[in-house]
């Protein structure tokens, strides 16, 4: 089957990791494309591409000032994407308090295992 188009919809735009990584960078505060390439350690015609498919799908506005284009996210077109990965953390939060659970356990019991990682700690 072939795979949608990245300029389809949100989650196949942030299906590529370097666009994750742009929207990280970029929240919370509107950023230039220069300094986005810079900050990130890529090249400035790949970060405008990711941000022309980020921008088609809606997760980040563009503004001009002068010659520079300035990008900030769109906090409401990420909202469904964040709406959806919250039906998952159910099982993420299963999963930390059955580590937290053990851990305990390990402490009450004093654990070799515990105080070896304690140690590597330090």
């Amino acid at each position: 089957m072939a795979r949608a188009s990245t300029t389809s919809d949100a989650f196949n735009a942030i299906a590529e990791p370097r666009r994750r990584e742009i929207l990280s960078y970029l929240a919370g505060i509107e950023r230039p494309v220069g300094e986005i390439a810079e900050s990130l350690g890529l090249e400035q015609p790949s970060v405008s591409k990711h941000l022309r498919v980020l921008k088609d799908v809606g997760l980040v506005r563009m503004r001009c000032q002068g010659r520079q284009k300035l990008y900030r996210t769109n906090a409401e077109a990420i909202r469904p994407l964040h709406q959806w990965a919250a039906t998952f953390e159910r099982y993420w939060q299963h999963q930390l308090t059955r580590v937290k659970a053990r851990a305990e356990a390990m402490a009450r019991q004093g654990s070799p295992q515990l105080d070896s990682a304690k140690s590597k700690e330090k």
